[in-house]
Parts: C-alpha cells; sequence; structure tokens
C-alpha cells in the first residue's frame, strides 16, 4: 500500500535528499523546508521504496501537501 508523506508545515523546498527508486525506513531524513528563514527536516513515516517524488528544490507547498509517496 502506497504511503504519502505530507508536508508538516507551508514552506520552500531547499533540499530533498532522496531519489526515486531509493529504499528508505521511517524516519530517515527525506528532505528539508524552509519556513520563516528557519530549517525543518522532513522524515520519512514509514519503510518503504521511494516510488514519486512530487516536488523538487525551489518549490513551495502548502501544509499537507503531498512531497513524496512510498511502495
Amino acid at each position: 500500500m502506497a504511503e504519502e508523506i505530507k508536508a508538516p508545515l507551508a514552506g520552500k523546498v531547499i533540499s530533498v535528499l532522496v531519489s526515486q527508486g531509493d529504499s528508505v525506513e521511517e524516519d530517515d531524513e527525506i528532505m528539508v523546508l524552509e519556513a520563516m528563514k528557519m530549517e525543518t527536516s522532513v522524515y520519512s513515516t514509514a519503510d518503504g521504496k521511494v516510488s514519486e517524488i512530487r516536488v523538487k528544490t525551489g518549490d513551495s507547498v502548502e501544509e499537507d501537501d503531498v512531497l513524496m509517496i512510498l511502495e
């Protein structure tokens, strides 16, 4: 079953730390967002394989936007 990883807050994507096809474990850091001049790490919510990355560095996101999907 697919697991959606969503943005914890509105901000700008400053770094994507994984690529499509990578295997990740729960609590691995996968992305960094910037909001109000503070960096916020985004962590995997489950073990799985990255099947889709829906954002890229420089994109603006809103809270609860889907950032990535794990299989």
